[in-house]
């Protein structure tokens, strides 16, 4: 799925967002992707599309420090919670944003999801709330992504 991911945002960074799932799906296949693995993306980022401001707060005041539920423990690396923690103190993502980050990546159901991906899946939140990304911030979460396999 994360290679659909990648491929999402290559492709359509520049169009500022992805077709419908159904023209999305034809896209996917006709780059040969596979029928499970389109589907599986395709639920992941209508999840993510259904992250508006009516399911999430404006904005978190918080003084405190952020603890991880077990299941997130479990699920996202210590490398990966250490660097969402990061970009949020450096305001590179608002505590929000964090929240909607957490989301998807607990939505995959993965154990111990790497770096990598969550700075993809970061990509993919910051993308989806049509902010105006910084090219250094695209480049820090890309680069890595294309030097290891995301499998």
């Amino acid at each position: 799925m994360f290679e659909i991911l990648m491929y999402l945002f290559e492709s359509y960074f520049d169009a500022g967002s992805y077709p419908p799932p159904e023209k999305l799906s034809r896209k996917l296949s006709a780059a040969g992707f596979e029928g499970d693995e389109i589907d599986e993306a395709l639920t992941w980022l209508s999840a993510l599309q259904a992250q508006t401001a009516d399911s999430y707060p404006a904005s978190l005041e918080h003084a405190g420090l952020r603890c991880f539920a077990e299941v997130e423990l479990k699920r996202i690396s210590q490398e990966a919670r250490q660097f969402l923690l990061f970009a949020e103190q450096q305001k590179l993502i608002s505590a929000v944003e964090r929240e909607m980050i957490v989301d998807r990546a607990i939505a995959l159901q993965q154990s111990q999801l790497g770096l990598d991906k969550l700075k993809l899946i970061m990509l993919m939140v910051l993308w989806n709330r049509h902010q105006e990304l910084d090219p250094l911030l695209i480049e820090e979460l890309i680069t890595p992504l294309h030097s290891s396999q995301l499998h």
